[in-house]
């Protein structure tokens, strides 16, 4: 033991002994280095006061010969001292150069060989003094240089380049399919900003006028005194054009068709408080946009100015930004003008769906259903590289995403028909869980009581309905309960498993509307956004725990339905996202067919009831043959119906290219005038004859049986006839296809 302490005691004089030499060493480097830096300041004042002297004896030789500035003394003259000095000059430079370049070189020399002299003391200096202090020097430099990135990184993340939302990765806007339930379910899984469905910019201004008015009459309320809160809250309960959103809702664009730049800047005025920007549709390609004159056949060279009066006008009459959506020109070149002739009119954002506006007789790259051309958004970005350009198309998995930025350079991505299979599309830009089990992110959930009617219309009494109906479920799973008990769980039917799965959470549901009743109306304040019982809170969820939710298709669909519940949606939408979303379970268990003739969110969640059970129970189970020929058959004649429309508008374009006529939508035109409200009143009052004679006439290309048939058209989608809403003039509710 004693041996030991003593040869660490030497060794640790020994290493004192190093040490004091080594700072002997550095202590007079440093002392001559300090001498040369003095020399060199004194050298450099010499040589300016030098300098000094000879421009002023130059200027006194020039002034003295009369030739002033403006004469060139070498046209009179040989100037010989002038180029002496310069090439002095140019020498002193040069050496100075070669003397700093020689400094560095023996200062790197010197750090490399230690603190101290030549020998033994130096390697043992390299290996104690040299290496221990400086390495420890290194880590700490090392972690303040990964400390400052990772908060480059985080600021990156959190503040955008053009605004102060993320716009990165965003839930395209589609007609009866991008309503509040679905976006609410999009941002828990991913999505940073969402769209509304398309609205017609008119159609909103209206309503919003005539309910503002309305309601200023109801309450005896000077116009004057109506605060922008006020009229938020209106607009927010009213359901206009089935808008609804909620403080959870953000960021948000409300995505409007116009033609009118009056009527886009009043309807952005009515929203500008509830949403983050406003978007004009120039992209939509549905027939209804066609015979509307909106959309994608805005992007005619005809009415260029029209569209950027329209933008101009949302400029000028809101503080938040204007987006435009649109798509691609026949030309890339002509959509790179349209794109810098849009910002310069005002637009603050421009998304590209990468696929042409006409889809008659286009197949292939660009064409509806064909790939998009990314390679032009590329090409579009270059052009405007500090202009946020948003790339669409081509994206159905999170690797699409990722690759399709890469290749386009855009500043965001949107993402339509990738979202509606799986509303988790951008989960994984949060992380992967494989890397961190236990990392947290902070969700925006909404802690609310279900509404049985429109947002923010939470009577006492539609609760009680509520109540009433949860507590006859109830009921019924008990009686199912009681007969289990009796004869056994052979004797219920599937129906009946079903209903009795479901008993804990209609538990849940009846507690919830009891637990909010009192405080319903508690968030109603002045200048606050009335929604009901819906309150603000933050949940930190477990990124495995949102991943593995993420992973089951029926997990996902209801919760869709449970917000279906709270935030209520056409029917027609719900079974949409749910066939969409379990498609391949649907499809598993033969039980598409049952979800697409479900008439209420009930059957909807009943059919995902039993797809449940049946992967929970394999053996209940049982395949049905003449059933999947049957869904085969009807499936074959939904096409072939579907395609009548199609196969229509096909003929009458090739009748205009036989005629060689340069507008290939002529006959399409023919009998597409949209009948007004006024004509379909005139109409009803007529016989039957003489009203299929004035509608074969102006309107034959429109459905008759959608306009005059109670209950309106019951071949619904398959109709080869235009559904269009009857308006006053040529304005449309464009509700009879989901589209991106």
């Amino acid at each position: 033991m004693t041996t030991v302490a003593v040869a660490r005691d030497g060794a640790d004089g020994h290493h004192r002994d190093i040490d004091a030499v080594g700072t002997e060493v550095a202590r007079h480097r440093s002392m001559q280095s300090n001498d040369e830096n003095g020399s060199r300041k004194k050298d450099k004042k010499k040589q300016k006061d030098k300098q000094k002297k000879k421009k002023r004896h130059r200027s006194e030789d020039t002034s003295d010969t009369g030739y002033g500035n403006d004469q060139n003394p070498n046209e009179y003259g040989d100037n010989h001292d002038d180029d002496d000095s310069l090439t002095a000059r140019k020498k002193k430079k040069k050496e100075k150069k070669q003397k700093k370049k020689k400094r560095k070189l023996d200062n790197n020399e010197v750090s490399r060989s230690g603190d101290g002299g030549d020998g033994d003391c130096n390697n043992m200096l390299r290996q104690t003094h040299h290496r221990q202090q400086p390495d420890q020097q290194q880590h700490q430099q090392l972690q303040q240089h990964q400390q400052k990135e990772k908060e480059q990184h985080s600021t990156k993340t959190t503040k955008h380049k053009f605004f102060p939302f993320d716009y990165e990765h965003i839930l395209a806007p589609m007609v009866g399919a991008s309503e509040l339930a679905f976006r609410l379910l999009c941002r828990k899984y991913g999505a940073t900003l969402c769209y509304t469905p398309m609205m017609s910019a008119k159609q909103f201004s209206d309503e919003a006028d005539r309910i503002i008015n309305s309601n200023k009459t109801i309450t005896n309320t000077a116009p004057s005194s109506t605060t922008a809160s006020t009229t938020s809250k209106i607009i927010a309960s009213s359901n206009i054009c089935e808008f609804q959103t909620i403080p959870q809702d953000r960021p948000l664009v409300v995505h409007f068709s116009a033609n009118n730049p009056t009527h886009f800047a009043s309807a952005a005025k009515h929203v500008e408080h509830l949403c983050d920007a406003i978007d004009l549709n120039l992209g939509c390609p549905q027939r209804t946009a066609y015979l509307g004159h909106f959309g994608s056949y805005l992007l005619d060279a005809c009415d260029r100015q029209l569209v950027l009066d329209i933008v101009k006008a949302g400029a000028s009459a809101v503080s938040i930004p204007i987006f435009v959506k649109i798509r691609l020109l026949d030309k890339v070149e002509d959509t790179i003008r349209l794109c810098q002739e849009l910002r310069e009119a005002g637009a603050s954002l421009i998304a590209i769906h990468a696929r042409y506006r006409a889809s008659w007789e286009r197949t292939g790259a660009g064409a509806r259903d064909g790939p998009a051309m990314l390679d032009q958004v590329a090409l579009i970005k270059r052009s405007m590289p500090d202009f946020p350009i948003i790339s669409n198309g081509n994206v159905i998995t999170y690797d699409d995403v990722v690759a399709n930025r890469k290749f386009t350079g855009a500043d965001g991505i949107m993402s339509a028909e990738g979202m509606l299979d799986n509303p988790a599309l951008y989960l994984p830009r949060l992380g992967n869980v494989k890397d961190d089990d236990d990392a947290d992110i902070d969700v925006q959930l909404p802690l609310y009581s279900p509404l049985n009617g429109n947002l923010g219309k939470c009577s006492s009494e539609g609760t009680e309905k509520a109540i009433r109906k949860l507590q006859k479920k109830l009921r019924e799973v008990e009686a199912i309960e009681k007969k289990v008990k009796q004869s056994g769980m052979k004797s219920i039917n599937d129906d009946q498993r079903c209903k009795l799965h479901a008993k804990s959470k209609i538990h849940t549901e009846l507690q919830n509307i009891e637990s909010n009743k009192v405080s319903k109306h508690s968030n109603s304040t002045d200048g606050a956004l009335s929604t009901g019982a819906i309150q603000q809170q933050t949940k930190s969820v477990k990124l495995y725990d949102l991943m593995k939710a993420a992973d089951n298709k029926l997990i996902l669909a209801k919760e869709y339905l449970s917000l279906v519940r709270v935030f209520p949606t056409k029917i027609r939408s719900v079974v949409f996202h749910v066939r969409r979303m379990c498609k391949g379970i649907l499809e598993q268990y033969q039980l598409m067919e049952e979800c697409i003739a479900s008439t209420t969110v009930d059957e909807v969640e009943l059919v995902l009831s039993k797809c449940e059970q049946y992967i929970q129970h394999p053996d209940t189970f049982h395949y049905d043959r003449e059933k999947a020929a049957r869904d085969m058959e009807a499936l074959a004649a939904k096409r072939r119906e579907e395609g009548k429309r199609k196969a229509y508008e096909e003929r009458m374009t090739r009748k205009a290219k036989r005629e060689g006529l340069s507008d290939l939508g002529y006959y399409l035109r023919i009998g597409a005038e949209v009948p007004t409200v006024d004509i379909i009143t005139r109409l009803k009052l007529l016989s039957k004859e003489d009203r299929v004679a004035v509608w074969k006439k102006d309107h034959s290309q429109h459905c008759m049986a959608f306009h005059f048939d109670d209950g309106g058209c019951k071949r619904d989608r398959a109709c080869a006839f235009l559904h269009v809403e009857a308006n006053d003039g040529n304005e449309f509710v464009a509700d009879d296809e989901v589209a991106g």
